[in-house]
């Protein structure tokens, strides 16, 4: 098994800024993804930013230029730095990896941290 473990939620005003942290720990495993999902009330889950192992990211169009991602290879912990933060960012943030164990590939979500911009 894998766990995920965020930090870093929390409660900022508009134009304001958030680092999002998330750690995977266990054993045999090797990550291939890692990444950021969030889920305002009454919308659906939506993918915010991945990275993978070797460093290539990908990010939705409505946080480009805003919000970037970045990883520890050693440390298996992905980042989320939020700036210039929207009430639309307003959502329950989780962190997400793929990774490969006993030959197959798996998917591991965390428990999600609430990020709320408002004034």
């Amino acid at each position: 098994q894998v766990q995920l473990v965020e930090s870093g939620g929390g409660l900022v005003q508009p134009g304001g800024s958030l680092r999002l942290s998330c750690a995977a720990s266990g054993s045999g495993f090797a990550i291939n993804v890692m990444g950021w999902y969030r889920q305002a009330p009454g919308k659906q889950r939506e993918l915010v930013a991945t990275i993978t192992s070797i460093g290539s990211t990908n990010s939705v169009d409505s946080v480009k230029g805003r919000f970037t991602i970045s990883g520890d290879n050693a440390k298996n912990t992905v980042y989320l730095q939020m700036n210039s933060l929207k009430p639309e960012d307003t959502a329950v943030y989780y962190c997400y990896c793929n990774v490969k164990r006993l030959g197959r590939n798996f998917n591991y979500w965390g428990q999600g941290t609430q990020v709320t911009v408002s004034s």
